[in-house]
């Protein structure tokens, strides 16, 4: 009987140095500091880096540029906090999968299906795809993309080796390569298209590919 997927040291916290405001204390403070995220990555997803001012920001949640200052120092520190919330969203999508006690592949297929949905639904993480496109134009360290998806999926499909659920002369390591090039060059064309309006369907179609180019 296959196992359970292991516990991973992919989606660790990675601070991104940059100055930044001062920590919110009370309710209110948190919840403008929110809201103020969340309009920015409405239109970070919706214009860029480059098209979005901190004034449109404040225009957005009927604030002065002042105040969005006050909480975000500077643009670039906008942007920095919604690739830090688009990448707290990963862990706490695989602890949800990990407690469905769902073994090495299914983990693997559940966390990409569901980060279909969230490419589609959540405007963190769309602001948060886009940013990293723009990593040029943003001066501040973001991580390098990718990286966790692959050492995760690595990690998955070595104990699913292990169990004996993968093909003969599958790689872990390069099938996971492909699985990520194949997920992020799904959303990037269903994005161009369709708006990611399509994204689960497409993924679907590729996911129901690859994972019988993989499985025993």
């Amino acid at each position: 009987m296959a196992n359970e997927a292991p516990p991973t040291s992919a989606f660790s916290a990675k601070p991104i140095a940059v100055t930044r405001g001062p920590a919110p204390k009370q309710d209110r403070s948190i919840r403008t500091k929110a809201l103020v995220l969340r309009a920015a990555a409405e239109l970070f997803a919706a214009q860029g880096f480059r098209r979005t001012s901190v004034k449109d920001v404040a225009d957005r949640v009927g604030m002065t540029k002042g105040a969005v200052y006050f909480h975000y120092p500077s643009k670039e520190v906008l942007a920095v906090a919604v690739v830090e919330h688009l990448y707290a969203r990963w862990p706490v999508l695989l602890e949800e999968i990990r407690s469905e006690g769902l073994g090495p592949l299914e983990t693997a297929e559940e966390m990409l299906s569901r980060a279909a949905l969230a490419f589609r639904d959540d405007v963190i993480v769309q602001a948060g795809a886009r940013l990293q496109i723009e990593r040029p134009e943003i001066d501040a360290e973001l991580p390098t993309p990718y990286v966790d998806w692959t050492q995760l999926l690595t990690e998955l499909l070595t104990t699913a080796a292990a169990d004996g659920l993968l093909r003969d002369g599958v790689v872990p390591e390069a099938a996971a390569r492909s699985l990520v090039a194949g997920f992020f060059g799904m959303q990037h064309i269903s994005d161009v298209l369709e708006h990611r309006a399509d994204i689960a369907e497409r993924w679907r179609e590729l996911s129901d590919l690859l994972f019988l180019a993989v499985r025993a």
